[in-house]
């Protein structure tokens, strides 16, 4: 077979699209305001390239987190501190606006102690007042926003017991319920100030006005300036942390801006010439090229292939189970069979990447859970290339090849329109012309609005990823496929293939009261639900997915490495502030 064709970004397509970036200004806002941002050195400013639609924020004044369109990687995750952090890499829980927490033995309860002294960016206090109301008003407003879907399902109330404690009673036992409100990767809790947003209709309140000094935070960052073109956060004189000992001192950064992520050849130029510090992951390729044009760039693997980590987001194909033909298991597991994994990673990624068979990674966590089911993956190879055994698939369920030799039922083609994100433009093209070369119709394309639609359930095919298991519990990926995850806004924990089973809902639901202590009950539970979701297939395993981010020390040093792993590295995740808290001038 023909090996499909990719791009590799060379020398002369940087050097294009210097010329281009050549007169393109982006430090110092413009406009109204603008003259009260004082100015602050290069070599104290962290640039990023990251987030926005067609080179613009188009959240700029979306503050609030839970507001319909708004993305925490996007800024606001500095703003709204979480309870605890925890760190996947280095398997450590840190303790941040909680000082404590508690289960009941029987896991209805979990008592939650705040630390004291911890004041909004406005003077008023922080304390068990604004837990309460959070999980409160999240309960009650549930599905319409993000994380509601999951508070409904399990908080009764939240009580203000004092100042500083707040009792959380369950409907149901929920030893889960803390690990998921610290903030790792991209779940977790956001603690909003009461005060600000008591009253507010949660999914259009914007939390923004400037003036006003919001968004208020507990944190060391302030919202400067927010447009189309950036995002400016200032670092604060004082924060909490410093002064109760939690860190040693203020971040060195002062000034952080957002610039929308451009054109990937475009980026390049800006890490290669020092424009910016680090940016949305780019493709091994194009990284290959900015190590040799700039040698204080460097990896989470530093200057070696494949150029960073496994992220937890496994990517997939995912197909509209609601629809026909992807509700057919025949014509997913046929697409499945036709896909060569090892000839995309060959030719999309310089054979810098690897595979996984389920939609989890590979962490040391989880390595049980694929043993468990070794002898099921034998029966059900989601990694294996057989056209004939898709062919046989597709004629079982009624499909002949036409005259063209494509693959058709009732008088229509089998199509496979492929729509997804810049992220996706290396391996998708490869994709595509292999399911052409087996007789699909297949293309790919990347809409501007894809990503609104996808997370809408409004799409055929797209490429994207999982976010769910990191630890040695597999809860929240099985989630990612619960029927009451259907259509929940937010794009984070949410069942992206409308795939539904009543039996698989009932075994996760038994897996959510089950501490993840309990690791024999866990393989049990998770080797049942394998037994059902393996023949379906509701969505065809690709790729583990490697966040590949350039990471520039002209300014900046500390950044997060395989020699010293002490967060994973995406700045667009939740556990940012830890970065931030390591990051040293240079200059």
């Amino acid at each position: 077979m023909a090996e499909p064709e990719t791009t590799r970004v060379s020398r002369r397509d940087v050097v294009k699209a210097g010329a281009a970036l050549a007169t393109t200004p982006f430090l110092l806002p413009v406009g109204a305001g603008a003259q009260e941002i004082p100015a602050v050195d290069r070599n104290r400013t962290l640039i990023l390239r990251w987030g926005g639609r067609e080179g613009r924020h188009i959240d700029a004044e979306l503050w609030n987190g839970y507001a319909l369109g708004a993305n925490h990687q996007n800024g606001l995750l500095l703003l709204y501190e979480p309870l605890a952090f925890y760190s996947a890499f280095a398997d450590e829980m840190i303790p941040w606006l909680a000082e404590s927490w508690e289960f009941s033995d029987d896991l209805l309860e979990l008592r939650i102690v705040t630390r004291s002294g911890i004041t909004w960016s406005d003077g008023a206090p922080f304390g068990a007042h604004d837990v309460a109301y959070t999980l409160n008003t999240l309960r009650d407003t549930g599905a319409q926003v993000r994380w509601g879907v999951d508070i409904e399902q399990f908080v009764e109330s939240a009580t203000v017991e004092s100042e500083q404690e707040t009792l959380v009673r369950f409907k149901v036992p929920a030893p889960r319920f803390f690990y998921f409100m610290t903030y790792k990767f991209d779940i977790g809790l956001y603690i909003v100030p009461q005060h600000v947003y008591e009253g507010q209709d949660w999914t259009s309140f914007t939390a923004f006005d400037v003036e006003q000094g919001w968004p208020v935070t507990t944190g060391p960052w302030r919202v400067v300036f927010s447009s189309q073109e950036q995002k400016v956060l200032d670092r604060a004189e004082s924060w909490w942390a410093v002064e109760q000992g939690l860190v040693e001192a203020m971040p060195a950064v002062e000034r952080i801006v957002y610039l929308p992520f451009t054109e990937e050849t475009q980026v390049a130029q800006q890490v290669i010439t020092n424009q910016i510090d680090t940016s949305l992951g780019l493709g091994p390729l194009t990284l290959e090229t900015i190590l040799l044009q700039n040698p204080a760039v460097i990896t989470h693997t530093l200057k070696e292939s494949p150029f960073g980590y496994v992220d937890w987001w496994p990517t997939s194909l995912y197909v509209n189970n609601a629809a026909e033909p992807f509700s057919d298991p025949n014509v997913r597991w046929a697409l499945s069979y036709f896909i060569n994994r090892e000839q995309i990673i060959a030719v999309a990624l310089g054979g810098a990447g690897s595979t996984a068979p389920l939609p989890m990674p590979t962490y040391p966590g989880l390595i049980p859970f694929f043993e468990e089911v070794a002898d099921l993956l034998e029966e059900y190879p989601t990694l294996e290339h057989n056209p004939e055994k898709g062919n046989a698939l597709l004629e079982e369920s009624g499909w002949t090849k036409d005259g063209e030799g494509m693959w058709a039922k009732d008088g229509a083609t089998l199509d496979v329109l492929i729509e997804s994100v810049a992220l996706f433009a290396d391996i998708g093209p490869v994709i595509a012309e292999q399911l052409r070369q087996q007789g699909i119709q297949a293309t790919f394309g990347m809409p501007t609005d894809i990503l609104d639609r996808f997370e809408q359930g409004n799409y055929s095919a797209s490429l994207f990823g999982h976010g769910g298991s990191v630890s040695a519990d597999p809860y929240y990926t099985l989630r990612l496929y619960q029927s009451r995850t259907l259509a929940v806004p937010g794009g984070h924990l949410v069942n992206f293939s409308k795939w539904q089973n009543e039996a698989f809902d009932t075994i996760v639901d038994e897996m959510a009261v089950t501490p993840p202590e309990d690791q024999a009950a866990l393989l049990d539970q998770f080797r049942r639900t394998m037994e059902i979701w393996l023949p379906e297939l509701p969505d065809i395993q690709i790729q583990e997915f490697y966040h590949r981010i350039p990471m520039n020390t002209t300014y900046w040093q500390g950044w997060p490495t395989e020699e010293d792993p002490y967060v994973n590295g995406a700045f667009w995740h939740l556990t940012f502030q830890l970065i931030l808290n390591r990051l040293t001038a240079v200059q």
